[in-house]
């Protein structure tokens, strides 16, 4: 949802002008659509029947990257925002933008701590066990 909120706020703005938006733009449409694909394939347990990927593994990695690259489009966000724009409503869209992609930065940082742990097997529950000894 963060990352959707940040490309339609930059989309709703003239971002074509400024080359700084068009990185955020590919950024957040890039990893929105990749972290719906994965919520997807864990919504169809897609993982089960794809058992020789390391999927803890894989997760942590997109996590990893995704986090990485939204620290970039936060900043490159952030500075690109200019208070006197004469075009008010654009401002405030961008503004609104790079809170999000802060955001979603720390949703993607948390999401690799979690990740993380899952993939060397820390913090794991009776629930979590009885699924695996099964797969």
């Amino acid at each position: 949802v963060l990352g959707l909120l940040v490309w339609a706020l930059i989309a709703d703005t003239t971002y074509h002008l400024h080359a700084a938006y068009g990185w955020v733009m590919f950024v957040s449409i890039f990893f929105w659509i990749l972290t719906l694909l994965f919520f997807v394939a864990y919504l169809l347990q897609l993982q089960l029947k794809f058992y020789m990927i390391p999927w803890p593994l894989v997760l942590m990695i997109f996590n990893a990257a995704a986090t990485v690259l939204y620290v970039t489009a936060f900043v490159t966000c952030a500075a690109a925002v200019q208070p006197t724009s004469w075009r008010q409503w654009d401002y405030n869209r961008r503004a609104a933008a790079s809170f999000f992609a802060c955001l979603a930065m720390i949703a993607y940082g948390a999401s690799t701590f979690f990740s993380f742990r899952a993939w060397k097997g820390l913090g794991s529950n009776a629930a979590t066990s009885q699924v695996s000894d099964h797969a």
